[in-house]
């Protein structure tokens, strides 16, 4: 079947191209070149565009990568947020519904305050503090609403091998600084990529496969197995870089509190996933965050 791959080049993209080209020919889409077999570049915010790409390449699935992931600058590109997170899900939906094409969709855990005292199930109800988060709940609800057969996977913390992510930077850091300086109080569970898509890959198998049919649609959270703060993790990422020979020494790390940064955006203190339901749909246990974190690290080692 054919396939079109949405934000084929981000970090997340470029781990979906492989899994799905098993399936059939991966149409990858995005406003650089990425690895799929055929890849386009083309602006995913217009319209018109969008309507025509979908129109000429009749996608069997759509996969949906493609955001508007600063969290910062979403405050003050409110329109634009909205656009690629929000009215880009809307259009791919509705095409989905009309032509029985499934969907997957990627939403995030900023859509939740971050004041709850357990991890947030599927059913808590949102209130994201950022333009980010609203925009992507504004994205999901689309997608719902639309009638389509779709997976929408909530995620947080995303990181992986390429790309620009925390991970990468605080290697980059270690490498330019003796001391640093991380937020403590920030909680979530980090999440793989790669992770993110093998699971991805299960849900359209099923799909394929008609194993599970309709009753597989809807909302899931899907992170790896380990809730962290931002400084734990990154005392996480010293000492698998440190061992893998990708820093030499690790800086002195100091635990701060969020109001120690400005940033536009507020961001939830607590933001762990619940991830039981996708994992009983699935029948799998998700990754730890070390054991996750080391094989994305051996990548990059096995790359320079």
């Amino acid at each position: 079947m054919k396939i079109l791959l949405t934000g084929a080049a981000g970090q997340l993209g470029r781990e979906l191209a492989p899994r799905l080209a098993q399936y059939g020919e991966v149409v990858g889409i995005d406003r650089a070149p990425s690895p799929a077999a055929t890849s386009l570049q083309q602006d995913l915010g217009d319209a018109a565009a969008v309507e025509r790409l979908l129109a000429t390449a009749r996608p069997a699935l759509i996969v949906n990568a493609a955001a508007h992931t600063a969290v910062d600058r979403a405050e003050e590109e409110r329109d634009q947020a909205f656009r690629l997170n929000a009215e880009l899900p809307a259009w791919l939906a509705r095409w989905a519904r009309t032509n029985d094409a499934p969907l997957v969709h990627y939403s995030t855990d900023y859509v939740f305050s971050g004041d709850a005292a357990r991890p947030y199930t599927e059913d808590d109800p949102a209130a994201p503090l950022n333009v980010y988060g609203e925009s992507k709940l504004a994205g999901e609800q689309a997608v719902a609403d639309s009638g389509c057969r779709h997976v929408t996977l909530r995620t947080s913390w995303v990181y992986s091998g390429h790309g620009h992510n925390f991970v990468l930077t605080m290697l980059r850091l270690a490498r330019e600084r003796d001391a640093l300086e991380v937020v403590d109080d920030q909680v979530g569970r980090p999440t793989w990529a790669r992770n993110l898509a093998r699971v991805s890959s299960w849900a359209v198998e099923r799909w394929r496969t008609g194993a599970t049919g309709e009753a597989l649609s809807g909302l899931y959270h899907y992170a790896d197995g380990t809730a962290v703060s931002w400084y734990g993790f990154a005392e996480h990422i010293f000492r698998v870089g440190l061992s893998l020979g990708l820093i030499d020494r690790v800086p002195a790390l100091s635990a701060v509190g969020t109001e120690r940064f400005q940033q536009a955006a507020t961001r939830p203190a607590y933001s762990v996933l619940d991830t039981s339901r996708i994992e009983q749909a699935l029948n799998f246990r998700p990754a730890g965050v070390g054991e996750s974190l080391e094989a994305c690290l051996e990548g990059v080692r096995n790359d320079r």
